[in-house]
């Protein structure tokens, strides 16, 4: 962490930021963690939210997600069917005109996986050792609870702020992004937005793209004990597995974004799901895997589509049983298209200069290799934003999830000193 730069905040700077609550943050996030927001039952995860938003004085606009309508947008995805998805903004208008800021935060989480292997149980917020632990402290209830106790501690101080302030809660960031679509359609877009996502508190003015794929590899069944007969859809997919690694190392070694340089492969490709075979004792006749196909920052995403549906079929194409019974690619669930931000944006140079006043993040922008939120608010919303939240990813969809104390203090301090300069 580099030192504080004390010296380079105002009286009203430094009140606001003495007033960030720790104690009211742990209490806030304590309840949050305990509503179990995840497989698309997100909506008490919500009404906690506005509930809170409301107690801060803000206004709010809560209503009703029409994901029938919303489904006609080609930017939306999804892959959890859900009954009542609710949208929840909070909102604070100045007297004064200004520029509008959008702070963006999910409260849907991952599934907690096996629960034996975690230490305290997921949906019980605990605190030991300077950390937090509990499902979705890192990603993303504690940023988000973390950019509520900067608010507060602004609204707490009486600065005058100019401009408007949005904080969106919203659903489904995990599975491609409708809360914050849907928000953005309703027409909660702003001038500038920070995006919640831990980034250890360095600033991201670049996010990846990552699209959710099927695979459909055939084979030919035949009585295990004359396997020789068959020809196995197993092996097939690893034929297409280990050509698919070779086509991500090309595309990796031809990477120029310098945002992420620090990162071994800035745009994977990774299979999370292999299933097929009906019986043990007979050759598998299909075998189906799903993965993500990371997306260069600047990439077209039908481009990128096209590059990977050409790559499969000219591995195909070699094998003497694919070339006439090739596998079958499907695009499905999360298609996280990538995103940039200028660096001349003026909510970068804000947020820049708030971490670098208070001795946190890294001195130059970043990009992130995952998708997020932050494409809608850029893409669709045409609202400059930025990655900006503490914690470090790296731990985010494991078990005994955790952030330290002090990161979610100095991310309410951060986003409180980014507030105060946006809408200063």
């Amino acid at each position: 962490m580099k030192a504080s730069r004390a010296g380079s905040l105002d009286a009203r700077e430094r009140v606001a930021l003495s007033l960030v609550d720790e104690d009211w943050l742990l209490a806030t996030l304590a309840g949050l963690v305990a509503i179990p927001s995840w497989d698309g039952r997100e909506r008490p995860a919500q009404e906690y939210v506005a509930d809170v938003l409301a107690q801060l004085g803000l206004d709010l606009d809560v209503w009703e997600i029409d994901e029938a309508a919303l489904s006609r947008h080609p930017d939306y995805t999804t892959e959890i069917a859900r009954t009542d998805p609710l949208g929840v903004v909070g909102m604070m208008k100045s007297a004064d005109a200004g520029p509008v800021l959008v702070l963006n935060g999910h409260v849907d989480v991952v599934p907690p996986g096996d629960r034996g292997r975690w230490t305290s149980p997921p949906f019980e917020m605990d605190v030991r050792g300077g950390r937090v632990y509990g499902r979705g402290v890192l990603d993303m209830k504690g940023p988000l609870v973390a950019g509520l106790a900067g608010v507060r501690a602004v609204l707490d101080s009486g600065a005058a702020l100019r401009g408007s302030l949005l904080v969106q809660s919203v659903i489904g960031e995990e599975d491609g992004g409708l809360g914050t679509l849907a928000a953005v359609l309703r027409g909660h877009v702003g001038d500038g937005a920070i995006v919640l996502e831990p980034t250890r508190l360095e600033v991201a003015t670049a996010q990846a793209g990552a699209l959710n794929f099927r695979l459909t590899v055939p084979g030919r069944a035949a009585h295990g004990a004359m396997r020789h007969e068959g020809v196995s859809a197993l092996e097939n997919f690893m034929l297409l597995y280990h050509d698919l690694m070779d086509f991500e190392a090309e595309r990796n070694a031809a990477v120029t974004e310098a945002r992420l340089a620090g990162y071994p492969s800035p745009y994977p490709i990774c299979i999370g799901t292999v299933r097929g075979g009906e019986w043990a004792s007979s050759v598998p006749e299909t075998v189906r895997a799903e993965g993500r196909f990371g997306v260069a920052v600047h990439e077209d995403v039908t481009a990128a589509r096209t590059a990977f549906e050409a790559r499969v079929a000219a591995c195909c194409e070699g094998h003497d049983f694919l070339r006439e019974r090739p596998a079958r690619v499907d695009w499905w669930g999360g298609q996280f298209a990538p995103c940039d931000t200028p660096a001349d944006a003026a909510i970068v140079t804000a947020v820049r200069g708030a971490a670098r006043d208070l001795g946190l993040g890294g001195s130059d922008p970043v990009g992130v290799p995952y998708g997020s939120d932050l494409r809608h608010l850029v893409n669709a919303g045409r609202t400059p934003g930025v990655l900006f939240g503490p914690g470090d990813v790296c731990g985010a969809h494991r078990e005994n999830e955790s952030i330290a104390l002090r990161d979610l203090v100095d991310g309410a301090r951060a986003v409180a000193l980014s507030v105060l300069r946006y809408l200063g």
